[in-house]
C-alpha cells in the first residue's frame, strides 16, 4: 500500500483548480486547500476527491506552523509578499515548499536555512516564470552542447482574451486585479540590445511597444518587462548581445493606455473628490472635467480636451482613441462614479465592470522565444519556441492551466523524490526542468520548436 502524502495548498484563486485536480489524481494524495475564509476553500475542495478545506490565517504564526506541521509539502499560491514567512515556518517544521513566484530577495535570504533544514523550496514553476524557463534552457543547453552560441534571446508572453472575445478598444479582459495589470504598465524596463544596456522609463514604456510576429492569426505587440539584464547570468548566456523578456498585448492596447496616462487617469494619489467619505454623487463627466481642469462637463467639450492631450500624428489612431474614451464612459453625464479614493483605483473599478469574461468566452496564452544562434561552424540560424494555449469555455482558463498544472507536476516530483536539490531554488538545472517538461507534454502543454 502506498503511503499517504499530505499537501497543504495556501490560496484558492483561479490557478488553484488545475493544480488540485492534477494532485488529486493520485489516491494517496490528501490536498488541504486553506484560506483565511473557509468558504472559498470549501467551494473549491468539493469539486475534487481527496481534497479538504481549512481556515488558515498565514499572518498568525502559530496557526500557520500548526497547519504546515501536519503536511509533507506546502504550496503557496497567495501573494509573494507572504512567501518568506511561509518558508520560515516550513524551515521550523522541515517541510518542502513550492511556489510559482519569482524568487524575491527576502526569500533568497532563507536559502542557507533551507539547506540546513534539508528542505526544498522550489519556485518559478508556473507559466511566466516557469514554462518560459524550461523551453529557454532546453534550446540554450542544446546549442551550447553542440559548441554554438546564443547571440540574441527575445522572449514574449501574454495572457489575452481569445480573438473572438477581444471585443473592446483595449483588446483585453481582466481575470484578476485591474490595478496590478495597470501598475505593471508604469514600471521602468532594462534589457540588453546589441551589446548595450537599454533603459526605458515607465512613462515611455507603452511607446516602446513593437509588432511581434507569432503567426498570421494574431496582430500583437510586445514591450519589455522590468529588468531582463540578469538573464545573461540566470540562463548562462554571457555571449548574448541582446536579451529581452517582454509582454504581449493586442495591437492598439499600448496607445490606449498611453492616452489614459496622458489624461492623468493612472494617478495613484488620493483625491478629495474621490474620497469614500464624500457622499456627493459624481458623474464621470464631472470627474473627467475635474481631472482636466475643464469648466465644462459637456461630452463634446471633454472629448476636445482629451483630444488635445493625445500625442499622435495618426488621424485614424486618434479617432479610435476618442471612440475608446466614449466607450469607457469617462465623458458620460449619466454614468455614476464608483469612488475609490484615487483616479487609478476608480478607473480600475470601471474597467473591471466593462471588461470581464462573459459566459462561454475563452482566454488565450501566447509564449514565444526567439533565438539567434551562431553554430560552431560559423553558420547562423533563427529558432523559435512557441506555445499557444486556449482556455475551455465555461471551464479552466488557459492561464489557470498553464500556471496550475506545472505547479502540480513540480509538487508531485518533489513528493516522489525525483527533485532533491535543497535550498531556495528555481528550475534552472536539467534535473529539475526536464522531468517537469516531460510530464507537462503528457498533459498536452508544450512549445512547438521551429527553425526559421
Amino acid at each position: 500500500m502506498v503511503a499517504q502524502k499530505r499537501i497543504l495548498l495556501l490560496g484558492s484563486g483561479f490557478v488553484a483548480g488545475p493544480c488540485v485536480e492534477y494532485l488529486c489524481r493520485r489516491s494517496e494524495n490528501i490536498v488541504t486547500i486553506a484560506c483565511r475564509g473557509i468558504e472559498k476553500a470549501q467551494n473549491l475542495a468539493k469539486h475534487y476527491p481527496g481534497a479538504l478545506a481549512a481556515s488558515v490565517d498565514v499572518q498568525n504564526e502559530a496557526e500557520l506552523d500548526a497547519a504546515i506541521a501536519q503536511n509533507d509539502v506546502v504550496i503557496s499560491l497567495i501573494p509573494y509578499t507572504y512567501h518568506a514567512q511561509i518558508i520560515k515556518s516550513a524551515i521550523k517544521n522541515k517541510k518542502n515548499v513550492i511556489t510559482t513566484s519569482y524568487v524575491s530577495p527576502a526569500m533568497m535570504e532563507l536559502d542557507q536555512q533551507c539547506k540546513d533544514a534539508g528542505i526544498i523550496c522550489l519556485n518559478e514553476v508556473g507559466l511566466d516564470p516557469g514554462i518560459d524557463h524550461f523551453y529557454a534552457l532546453k534550446t540554450i543547453n542544446e546549442v551550447h552542447s553542440n559548441g554554438g552560441k546564443i547571440k540574441s534571446f527575445l522572449s514574449y508572453c501574454g495572457g489575452l482574451p481569445a480573438p473572438e472575445a477581444s471585443d473592446n478598444p483595449l483588446g483585453y479582459k481582466f481575470s484578476w486585479s485591474a490595478r496590478g495589470v495597470l501598475l505593471a504598465l508604469l514600471n521602468n524596463a532594462k534589457f540588453w540590445e546589441n551589446g548595450q544596456i537599454v533603459q526605458i522609463d515607465g512613462k515611455d514604456l507603452m511607446t516602446s511597444a513593437k509588432p511581434i510576429y507569432i503567426n498570421s492569426e494574431f496582430s500583437v505587440v510586445g514591450y519589455p518587462n522590468r529588468d531582463s539584464t540578469n538573464y545573461k547570468e540566470r540562463y548562462e548566456i554571457p555571449e548574448a548581445e541582446t536579451v529581452l523578456r517582454g509582454t504581449l498585448r493586442y495591437e492598439g492596447f499600448p496607445e490606449f493606455i498611453k492616452a489614459l496616462v496622458d489624461i492623468g487617469y493612472l494617478n495613484g494619489e488620493n483625491q478629495q473628490i474621490l474620497s469614500k467619505s464624500n457622499t456627493e454623487p459624481l458623474t464621470w463627466s464631472q470627474l473627467t472635467a475635474n481631472l482636466l481642469g475643464s469648466s465644462s462637463t459637456s461630452s463634446e467639450d471633454l472629448l476636445k480636451a482629451i483630444d488635445s492631450k493625445i500625442i499622435t500624428n495618426d488621424s485614424e489612431l486618434r479617432a479610435k482613441l476618442i471612440h475608446g474614451m466614449e466607450w469607457l464612459g469617462i465623458v458620460s453625464n449619466d454614468i455614476k462614479v464608483n469612488k475609490k479614493d484615487t483616479y487609478l483605483d476608480t478607473l480600475c473599478a470601471r474597467l473591471e465592470e466593462l471588461m470581464q469574461y462573459g459566459p462561454g468566452e475563452r482566454d488565450l496564452v501566447i509564449l514565444q522565444h526567439k533565438f539567434e544562434i551562431e553554430n560552431s561552424n560559423g553558420s547562423t540560424e533563427t529558432r523559435t519556441s512557441t506555445m499557444i494555449e486556449y482556455g475551455i469555455p465555461n471551464g479552466n482558463t488557459a492561464m489557470a492551466t498553464t500556471v496550475g498544472v506545472p505547479c502540480g507536476i513540480a509538487t508531485q516530483l518533489v513528493l516522489d523524490g525525483k527533485i532533491t536539490q535543497t535550498g531556495v531554488i528555481a528550475p534552472m538545472k536539467p534535473e529539475i526542468y526536464v522531468p517537469i517538461m516531460t510530464e507537462l507534454e503528457k498533459e498536452g502543454i508544450r512549445c512547438v520548436e521551429q527553425t526559421l
